[in-house]
């Protein structure tokens, strides 16, 4: 099932939201910061249905070993519950399962990538507590300190307001819950940024046309990566968000990192 209705004592979407006057990137476009949400929505809508195939293509399966060494560091324990922000098609969640994790709550914005998600685990034949729901992670439809971890993978720069996302990772954390954030980053090898720049400009909006049917969509994606902030700015903005013990690691020379981080 999919649920779309926040549980009781979820919090309402914060009532300084953005207004028609506030900003945000979209790629590098600036759209009017109540817009974004739906743009990015419309963006997974469109490639939903082939949205793990073309990360297969993309990174050459590079991006498994990126959410590998996720789940590696989140050492996944039996009766941990894991919240897993814009996880939809669930990758992340099988894989926690699959390492003797406990229950999932997959929350993501996008009602087509939950419902891939959702068909995944029925086809798997995998068992009932993945709770499949539909949110945003700037107003989690989740009580307060719910869960032990909050993993949130390639989703971070989709947010609107990244430092909104961030303060709601640490409401519904426990305690002594754990944060990790896997996204696209800065190469820090500098003779890896040009051969990925020419990657990312031209291979991949062409593959996007080819397997997914949406060029936009994944020229899209390139542009948003170059907009997110540097694994040490991010950094700071989550110690900013009052989680604690911040530290992150880079993969593939960059291209991606991984940011972990506790509530205190």
């Amino acid at each position: 099932m999919v649920d779309t209705h926040a549980p009781g004592g979820a919090p309402d979407k914060p009532a300084d939201g953005p207004s028609d006057q506030d900003e945000a990137d979209f790629g590098f476009r600036a759209v009017p910061a109540a817009d974004k949400s739906g743009l990015v929505r419309g963006v997974f809508d469109s490639v939903a249905g082939r949205y793990d195939l073309m990360n297969d293509l993309m990174s050459g399966g590079v991006h498994r070993l990126w959410k590998a060494a996720l789940i590696d560091w989140l050492r996944p324990r039996p009766g941990m519950h894991l919240i897993d922000v814009a996880g939809g098609t669930g990758d992340v969640a099988f894989r926690f399962r699959a390492a003797s994790g406990g229950r999932v709550t997959v929350c993501d914005i996008n009602v087509s990538m939950v419902r891939v998600g959702r068909d995944r685990a029925i086809d798997r034949g995998l068992p009932c507590d993945i709770d499949w729901v539909v949110g945003d992670a700037e107003a989690l439809p989740l009580a307060d300190a719910t869960a032990d971890a909050y993993t949130i993978a390639f989703g971070l720069r989709n947010v609107t307001q990244i430092d909104r996302a961030l303060a709601e990772a640490r409401r519904v954390l426990k305690p002594g819950g754990r944060f990790l954030c896997l996204e696209f980053s800065h190469v820090s090898l500098p003779w890896l940024q040009s051969l990925y720049d020419r990657y990312s400009f031209s291979v991949l909006p062409a593959l996007g046309a080819m397997v997914a049917g949406d060029e936009d969509a994944y020229r899209y994606l390139a542009e948003s990566i170059r907009r997110f902030p540097t694994q040490d700015d991010l950094l700071d903005r989550i110690g900013a968000a009052g989680l604690e013990r911040g530290c992150y690691r880079n993969l593939s020379g960059g291209i991606a990192a991984l940011h972990s981080a506790w509530r205190v």
